[in-house]
Parts: C-alpha cells; structure tokens; sequence
C-alpha cells in the first residue's frame, strides 16, 4: 500500500495538472471501489474547478469550487495518472474506474486494479469529521509532530514499537516500510516495548521519522509493486533502503556474516520487519 510519501508525490503531481482548472468531463465505470461511489459524483464534479489540495495521513483531499472535497485512498493497488486526452487508446483503460477531464483537455484516471481503494465527497470545512480521518493521529512533517508528542502517545503502550507506529492514531501516514526503515536510523529495536522508547528515545525516533519520509519525498516515493507517480514515473527510494527488503546483507554500520548475522527479517503481527539486531537495541 502507498504510504505517506508516495501519496505526497501523487497528491504533487496531481495538483500540477489540476489545481485551478475546471473539471468538464468526469466518468464512473462501475459503483463501487472499496465502497460505494457517493450517489451522483461525476455530475457533481462536472463544471467543479479544483482550488486545491491536501493531504491527511494516507488520504489526498481535492477542494472543489462548489465546497466539496472529494477524498481519495489509493488501497493497495491504486494509480491516479495524468496525461493529454490526445494520449490514449480508443479502447477503455483496464482497471480505470473513474475519470477526470480538464477544459485544457488532460485526463486523470483513477486505476485500481483489486479495488481497495476509495473515494468519497466530503464538505471541505468538514473534512477532519469524516469517517477514515476522524481520529487519525498527528502529521509526522508538521512542526507540532515533536519528541514530547510522541512519548506521550507511546507512555502508556505495551506494544512493540514498530506496531506502535503502524498505528495511526499514535502517528498518521506511516506503514511498514518506513517505520522499518526510521527505527534502524534511531538505532531502536522494532521488538523494544513502546512504552520504553517514551523519553529519550524519542529524541531519536522522531527527527529519523521526518528524515526518512523528507528523503523519500524528495526521492518520488518508493517504487516496489503498483505505485507510479501522477505522470506515470516510478519512485526511487527503495534503491536507499538502509534496512528494508534487505535481509542477509550488512548494514552501513556492520561488516556482516560471518562478523556478524547482517540485516535480519523476521514477522510482526503479520508484517515483515527488517532490522540490524546488532545495531538496534
């Protein structure tokens, strides 16, 4: 499933090829994805321009002229792409649900193949009150998300650490592979109780969150399976893992087998975690 920087990514590129155009052409394929399609969406959209964006945890936020935004969760094999009407094929895209005409003739398909995504419409001052937001945790790029915050959250926790992150009450957009990926930069354990990660640790913890999910951005997400970006490039942060996806090889700080076991994955609650059990107490 995308996590926070590849829908940041998204959410970018959309916003170039979107943000102040006006939707003249908007099409539905079937009615459901995850859920139903709000009833009436692509009427609603048609003659809507797009005054903006934003993004919550794993969800983007598109604000509508009419007052509307309308919500969008990729599941775990969802694309949004943009390209000139011009570009595409007579015949219809596989997997492409809805579809979104500017006046300046680009075209945004929402394609998803296993349908685990979603959209919705929700009142853009009522946002924060829907249903898949209500509840969600802090921002970990906001200047509020702080080593304070987050031992709070952690006090109380008797969860290993990664599952702790992973929830996103504690901390909103995170998923596996960058949870994985910020405790071997803070040298934590994923197995470390969260409760004992509270107080200093946290020093640590939180800048490598916001490092890795900044390098990440920077870098166009993490390209593994389905992601693309709006333009339909691939992200190249998997080529700076420093833990994830690498078993059985050395971490930058370790020589490896037979010095030592190298990066070792092992499973937590159902996902797999990578960690230097060396390096990572």
């Amino acid at each position: 499933m995308p996590e926070l920087p590849e829908v940041e990514t998204v959410m970018r590129g959309l916003a170039v090829v979107l943000q102040g155009r006006v939707i003249r052409a908007a099409a539905i394929s079937r009615p459901d994805l995850r859920w139903p399609f709000p009833d009436g969406l692509a009427a609603r959209l048609v003659g809507s321009r797009v005054e903006s964006f934003r993004r919550r945890a794993k969800y983007m936020l598109m604000r509508l002229s009419g007052g509307d935004s309308m919500l969008i969760h990729l599941g775990m094999s969802g694309r949004m792409v943009a390209r000139p009407a011009t570009d595409l094929p007579n015949a219809p895209i596989a997997h492409e649900h809805l579809s979104l005409e500017t006046e300046e003739g680009i075209r945004v398909g929402f394609v998803d193949p296993r349908r685990f995504g979603s959209i919705d419409l929700v009142p853009t001052a009522a946002e924060d009150g829907h249903r898949l937001l209500a509840g969600l945790g802090p921002e970990p790029l906001e200047a509020a998300f702080t080593p304070a915050v987050l031992s709070a959250a952690l006090a109380a926790k008797q969860t290993p650490i990664k599952a702790a992150l992973l929830d996103q009450k504690v901390v909103a957009g995170l998923g596996n592979i960058y949870v994985s990926e910020a405790l071997f930069r803070a040298r934590i354990s994923p197995k470390r109780l969260a409760a004992s990660v509270a107080g200093v640790r946290t020093l640590r913890l939180v800048p490598a969150i916001k490092a890795v999910l900044e390098e990440s951005i920077a870098a166009g997400g993490s390209s593994l399976r389905d992601y693309v970006q709006a333009d339909g490039g691939i992200g190249f942060f998997q080529e700076r893992f420093k833990v994830y996806d690498r078993v059985g090889l050395p971490c930058e700080a370790c020589p490896g087998p037979p010095a030592c076991e190298g990066i070792r994955r092992f499973v937590q609650a159902g996902r797999a975690t990578f960690h230097c059990p060396k390096l990572q107490r």
